[in-house]
């Protein structure tokens, strides 16, 4: 089950988008306030955030900055009925991932939900690396590092066999110009890039075990 942090200091809005979120299988943290925000993305791993930016304590957009200066990268959709073009650019700036502009119907905000926590499935989580498929985007500790192409393809080739020992001849077809000497020049290039554990199993090949 989905968990989401819901920050709305509007407490009829709040319930009303919490219980809505509920009904459709999400689990949902509330808090009114930016402090007892903070206390949530404290004590719990989230798979989205939903912040109100005009919120007592800290506002919402100072929550998020913070969250993505700790290496937070959870996508978070802002609520607000701050409307202006500075303070919409200015939740991008920090983090943010979409806005929903108040007044709005809240199967709406559900639709949204919907459509980025389903994006947010298409990706493989490894150690500190975050893999996107889709657009073959490399997070380390919520941060995009980059990959020369065979580096990239011996990337996909590893952290989709996983614990399995991928014999040399595979692992020949992701370099330009097979050789012994090249594949253990990508493959430490790599390990320096991802920090994977990969391993050589003489006679057979090599394998990315979990640490």
């Amino acid at each position: 089950m989905k968990r989401i942090l819901l920050l709305e200091d509007d407490i009829a809005l709040g319930e009303t988008i919490q219980e809505l979120l509920t009904d459709n299988k999400y689990m949902v943290d509330y808090a009114i306030n930016g402090n007892d925000a903070i206390d949530f993305s404290y004590d719990n791993k989230y798979d989205l955030y939903i912040f109100d930016i005009n919120v007592p304590d800290i506002d919402g957009l100072d929550i998020l900055k913070s969250l993505r200066d700790a290496d937070d990268s959870t996508p978070t959709i802002f609520i607000s009925a701050m409307t202006d073009l500075k303070t919409v650019l200015k939740g991008f700036e920090v983090g943010g991932d979409d806005f929903v502009k108040k007044p709005f119907y809240p199967e709406e905000l559900l639709v949204k939900v919907g459509l980025k926590l389903s994006t947010e499935e298409e990706k493989i989580s490894f150690a500190s690396i975050t893999y996107f498929p889709k657009d073959e985007r490399i997070l380390k500790n919520g941060k995009d590092i980059y990959l020369t192409h065979v580096q990239l393809n011996l990337f996909k080739l590893f952290i989709k066999n996983t614990n399995r020992i991928i014999v040399k001849d595979e692992l020949y077809e992701c370099l330009e110009k097979p050789s012994e000497n090249a594949l253990r020049f990508h493959i430490n290039r790599l390990k320096n890039s991802t920090g994977f554990n990969i391993k050589n199993i003489r006679g057979s090949g090599y394998i990315l075990e979990k640490s």
